[in-house]
């Protein structure tokens, strides 16, 4: 189970080196996977049970959380694009990514309007807005106002979650 966390004003480090990088042909496990088709996916629970990890699983169809501080890209700072871990989807591009030192990495605005879908989140006593891919609803986390020009927006998003694929130079 992936644990929820807040802001603990934990000190700042600078990761350099690369994560991981997936390509499409290690997703084979997950026949959904494309970082090229866009069309909605409409699957069951039971499906995505199957074609994800356990951990992915468990943030994407139960908006769990990871714990702040932990994820690979929290405070990554390569040039690319970022992905939608379960579907694919192209949601953020390196440019738009920011240090908000909450623990989770975080963008002032997506590459589409459509990359992201939002909803009421009133969990934990709070009015938070969730924010979902616009291709497979999966949980990616949530946003605020209190975001840097020229948007206002922080993104605040689940690492695990994400994908990373650096610009080629």
């Amino acid at each position: 189970m992936v644990s929820l966390s807040v802001c603990n004003g934990a000190p700042n480090r600078k990761v350099t080196e690369k994560p991981k990088v997936m390509t499409e042909q290690q997703h084979k496990a997950n026949p959904y996977y494309s970082r090229t088709v866009t069309t909605t996916l409409t699957l069951s629970d039971a499906v995505w049970k199957k074609v994800l990890s356990p951990a992915v699983y468990e943030v994407a169809r139960h908006g769990s959380t990871e714990q702040a501080f932990t994820g690979k890209y929290w405070d990554y700072e390569g040039r690319g694009t970022y992905f939608c871990a379960a579907c694919g989807n192209m949601l953020f591009r390196s440019d738009a990514k920011f240090s908000s030192t909450c623990g989770w990495p975080s963008f002032f605005e997506t590459v589409r309007s459509n990359s992201v879908l939002y909803r009421k989140d009133l969990s934990f006593g709070m009015e938070r807005t969730e924010v979902v891919c616009g291709r497979c609803k999966a949980h990616l986390g949530h946003v605020f106002d209190d975001g840097p020009p020229p948007t206002g927006k922080r993104f605040c998003m689940n690492s695990i979650l994400l994908e990373f694929e650096p610009d080629k130079s």
